[in-house]
């Protein structure tokens, strides 16, 4: 009996403290819009496509010290975001900002458009990811060997002492402790997306 009336003391007690109630997963509103862009992007290119499970978004309209790169992961409805430099070409004050893409070989400026992400190969970085233009703005990524690779200049180091990210000469260089997730969730056909959007 004695047992009983501690266990009921307990379980009374225990309801008559702080009651926490699970909370609904809430996405952000710039998530939103990403996953947004890349089903669309998705449905646009598909038949080029070998995989549709995540999708990498780059929405330049952001400077260099925030995360860009936004990876998609259309079947589970997140979204991961990294630091992700932009070529020389298309930053020639070196302020940080993305003021204008080219497909111009020589040019080592940042194209936009979609891409196609082939097999991974040991680069002059490491391990890098071969890409394929899809669009006429970035036809020629194949010509200018633009890759995603690790880099040095890509690291969150950088933003301590500069406040910016180095410069590419247009390929999609990140920071060497992130490239492992490039390397997981986005090669082998998967699809690339590059423009100034504004996603917030």
């Amino acid at each position: 009996m004695k047992r009983r009336a501690v266990l009921a003391g307990a379980l009374a007690a225990g309801l008559s403290g702080p009651r926490v109630f699970a909370q609904a997963w809430q996405i952000s509103e710039q998530h939103r819009r990403v996953l947004a862009v890349a089903h669309d992007q998705l449905e646009r290119v598909r038949p080029q496509l070998w995989r549709s499970d995540v999708v990498a978004i780059a929405d330049f309209a952001l400077p260099s010290s925030l995360p860009r790169l936004h990876f998609a992961d259309l079947e589970a409805g997140r979204v991961h975001s990294f630091l992700v430099a932009h070529g020389k070409g298309s930053d020639p004050e070196h302020d940080g900002f993305c003021k204008r893409f080219s497909n111009d070989v020589g040019s080592a400026a940042t194209s936009r458009g979609a891409y196609i992400t082939y097999e991974w190969y040991d680069g002059k970085y490491g391990p890098s990811i071969r890409l394929g233009g899809l669009d006429a703005d970035n036809s020629n990524a194949a010509e200018r060997a633009i890759v995603m690779h690790p880099a040095w200049y890509a690291d969150p180091a950088m933003l301590e002492k500069w406040g910016k990210l180095g410069r590419s000469d247009g390929c999609f260089a990140m920071a060497p402790g992130d490239f492992a997730q490039a390397l997981w969730h986005l090669a082998a056909g998967r699809l690339l997306f590059a423009d100034r959007l504004g996603l917030g």
